[in-house]
């Protein structure tokens, strides 16, 4: 593997200033929209007793699954041996530490008290996929902080396929617990699988690697730093098959409900009848995440880089659409309590639940992008997990011993 340069964002650009106030602004916006909700209740929200699990659960699931796909860049290069993915493990590290804070985030401002999480770490209930996921979280990031220290201490370095090896299966269990938390609730017939564990594994690799791809071209693109057509079909081979298998996934699980004689409800409601739900499902999720991404990395004629953008882009408001049914749909289809009986109540029994997302919630739930970001934004920016040159001729595209990149002579502005 050729020697690789990698240099931290330099320079006084104001776009770049302007994206950490932006993101900063973001932040501030959601702690306040938290402070709103824990000083005025959850009556403030969209939420109700029969919808618990809002917006900000939909982008923290996103982006905590989002993070394990994004360490997938730097498990291919380190765990699978591909040289040519390996100037790019430095930045799937970090992401999968932002995103995954970007995550919890959320998941913490969203408890109504925060502190309350303590008693979940000091008294630990087992048998719950909670307790469980809390250990997985921060342990992933102790396990990617190990990871990226190895990959940038010249000394570790030759131990970071041992450890990147942990962190590859820690990422699989941590995505896999994320998963049963929802596969795990039999009340409800649009969790009650054992389908979510893989199916939430195929998606971190799809929207992981969409977001690596926005991050990782707009800034090459922002910095001009050079970014190989042969990189770049390889990554686009790799988005391919993660948004196939994805979708080949999400009709497994809606094949397998439709043959489960108590399950053909759920699957009505949300393949015909379920209104938004509906909508979103076949035109946001299957749609805009799945197709159009396919047509455009396989058929388009346009720039790749252009092509790949809006295909990611497509993954990520897909992501986010196919989270919201599974989640918010999934709370409202009515419950059903006694199989093979009719209830009759006046508790909302056998009644679809309304949901619109308020202001709070939705800010609250947006925030975690902006935590995401500006991680982002101060680590290139102090250290250096950018390449110089992600050129062709810079770096090992064929297995072969490549040029040693060397850094541009003019000093390119940053964003």
């Amino acid at each position: 593997m050729a020697t690789l340069a990698y240099r931290e964002i330099g320079g006084k650009s104001g776009r770049y200033w302007a994206l950490v106030i932006g993101s900063g602004a973001l932040v501030a916006a959601g702690l306040g929209a938290a402070l709103y909700m824990r000083a005025h209740g959850h009556h403030v929200t969209g939420m109700t007793n029969q919808i618990v699990w809002g917006m900000p659960h939909v982008f923290a699931v996103f982006l905590i699954v989002a993070a394990s796909g994004a360490l997938n860049v730097a498990s291919i290069a380190s765990v699978f041996g591909r040289s040519p993915y390996k100037p790019l493990a430095r930045l799937s590290g970090l992401l999968a530490v932002a995103l995954l804070i970007g995550g919890l985030w959320n998941l913490v401002l969203d408890l109504g008290r925060p502190g309350h999480l303590l008693d979940a770490v000091m008294f630990p209930q087992w048998r719950s996929i909670f307790a469980w996921n809390i250990y997985l979280y921060t342990g992933f990031l102790v396990v990617v902080g190990f990871y990226l220290w190895f990959l940038m201490e010249r000394r570790l370095e030759r131990h970071s396929k041992t450890i990147g090896l942990v962190a590859f299966l820690w990422r699989l269990v941590l995505t896999t617990g994320t998963g049963s938390i929802f596969g795990f609730l039999a009340a409800r017939r649009a969790y009650d699988t054992a389908l979510l564990a893989p199916l939430f594994i195929i998606l971190s690799f799809a929207f992981g690697l969409a977001v690596f791809l926005l991050v990782l071209i707009t800034a090459s693109s922002a910095l001009s730093r050079p970014l190989g057509e042969r990189l770049l079909k390889r990554l686009k081979g790799l988005l391919v098959v993660f948004v196939a298998a994805a979708l080949y996934f999400v009709a497994v699980y809606h094949l397998t409900n439709l043959y489960r004689a108590g399950y053909r409800g759920i699957e009505s409601f949300v393949l015909v009848s379920g209104g938004v739900y509906t909508l979103l499902f076949w035109v946001i999720q299957v749609g805009v995440g799945g197709v159009v991404p396919l047509v455009l990395l396989l058929t388009a004629k346009t720039r790749l880089a252009r092509r790949m953008v809006v295909a990611s882009a497509g993954v990520v408001v897909g992501g986010l659409a196919q989270l919201y049914v599974l989640i918010i749909g999934g709370q409202a289809y009515p419950l059903r309590l006694f199989p093979g009986f009719v209830v009759h109540s006046s508790f909302y029994d056998g009644v679809i639940h309304p949901y619109v997302p308020h202001w709070p919630e939705t800010v609250l739930a947006v925030s975690g992008v902006g935590v995401t970001t500006l991680i982002v934004l101060i680590g290139v920016r102090l250290l250096p997990f950018l390449p110089a040159s992600l050129a062709d001729e810079a770096i090992d595209v064929h297995g072969h011993k490549g040029r040693p990149a060397q850094a541009p002579k003019s000093v390119v502005p940053s964003p």
